[in-house]
């Protein structure tokens, strides 16, 4: 029997793969609390999931501003790379990929999370209708203040080190973090930038900071080891827009210029329903002239289907990777897959994060 395409080698850019089947990013909370430093366990979760064709991992923040959540990963300082070095040596020697997703999340912050108790940054002084993770449990963000176009220089070189960061690390690569309503996100879409300056108003110019941001990363690494990861028609974290075709035709359209690696989708709601204007979502992916990513919701036959016919050419899974660290395999053999338990998805340490058992260790124990 042929095996599907799935499951077959790819190459993404400049990277070499084993399967179509990516480690969606996948927040936990369980970063070092003195330094937001990855440590031992996060080396030996993303170890356990090396079988990935390419393992993206969670969001790290790039600055200490850029965060927004409790123990979250940044990669800014000399004990996360360190920390971050650990982690891609022990995926490396199972034979895995990984990239980094660069973070920042604008106004989905508290000011409890930052330097100095600052206020959360974004393209306008509007407070989000979300929630945040302070270390106790979810709050409302804080009001945000308007970064000044003064500030946008500052913020590309604040990308452009983290990739120099995420290079001394050992990653193969970075993914650009500009879906589910934090700050690129922010900038692209109307409701939450109402700038009147050379970043908002005008579809070109809410484009401008992620085309700015893809420039400065490409020039840093090459681009085929550049991805970026949008979510056009989702209102994840309080975010809207008011035409979202038109926004992402033209964010689309800006990152073709670049050849990257991969454009990876999160295909309608974040965690929530397929749903997007009719034709929308299919327009974005045939306007994209790279290798793409689709992401949201797919099981193994929709994830077969959809690679078999073209309409993506990897397909990211989250919540299974949490609780299934050999899912590629039992998505091979077509396995029952293990139950996550969402009370242990973030903060804690070694319980419900390294410890899900593969189809072996059940097998033996039985």
């Amino acid at each position: 029997m042929t095996l599907p395409r799935l499951f077959t080698p790819t190459s993404l850019g400049s990277l070499e793969l084993a399967n179509r089947i990516v480690m969606a990013p996948l927040t936990r909370n369980r970063a070092r609390a003195e330094d937001d430093a990855p440590y031992e366990i996060h080396a030996r979760y993303y170890a356990q999931r090396a079988s990935a064709g390419l393992i993206v991992t969670e969001g790290s923040q790039i600055t200490p501003e850029a965060k927004g959540y409790a123990w979250t990963p940044g990669i800014h300082s000399e004990a996360q790379i360190e920390g971050w070095k650990a982690v891609t040596d022990a995926v490396h020697a199972r034979g895995g990929k990984i990239v980094i997703q660069l973070w920042h999340v604008g106004r989905i912050s508290h000011t409890s999370l930052l330097p100095n108790g600052q206020a959360p940054v974004a393209p306008t002084a509007i407070t989000a209708e979300s929630r945040t993770y302070d270390g106790n449990g979810f709050v409302p963000v804080s009001q945000p203040r308007a970064l000044e176009t003064s500030e946008i220089p500052r913020l590309i070189e604040d990308y452009r080190q983290a990739t120099r960061n995420a290079r001394a690390a050992g990653f193969d690569g970075v993914e650009i973090h500009a879906a589910n309503g934090y700050l690129i996100d922010q900038f692209l879409k109307d409701g939450a930038n109402q700038r009147t300056d050379a970043y908002g108003g005008s579809v070109e110019n809410r484009v401008r900071l992620l085309d700015e941001v893809v420039a400065a990363v490409s020039e840093t690494w090459e681009p085929g080891r550049v991805g970026v990861r949008l979510s056009p028609f989702s209102n994840a974290n309080g975010i809207t827009d008011s035409d979202p075709v038109a926004t992402f035709t033209a964010a689309v359209d800006k990152l073709n210029a670049y050849g990257l690696a991969f454009l990876h989708l999160v295909e309608g709601q974040t965690g929530g329903p397929r749903e997007w204007p009719e034709g929308g979502l299919e327009a974005l992916r045939a306007r994209f002239n790279g290798s793409y990513i689709a992401n949201n919701g797919y099981d193994r036959q929709a994830a077969i289907d959809a690679v078999e016919t073209g309409k993506a050419d990897l397909v990211a899974f989250g919540k299974a990777f949490i609780a299934n660290p050999d899912l590629v395999e039992r998505l091979r053999q077509d396995t029952p897959l293990n139950t996550p338990d969402s009370d242990t998805f973030y903060g804690g340490t070694e319980k419900g994060y390294t410890d899900y058992p593969t189809l072996e260790e059940t097998a033996s124990a039985a």
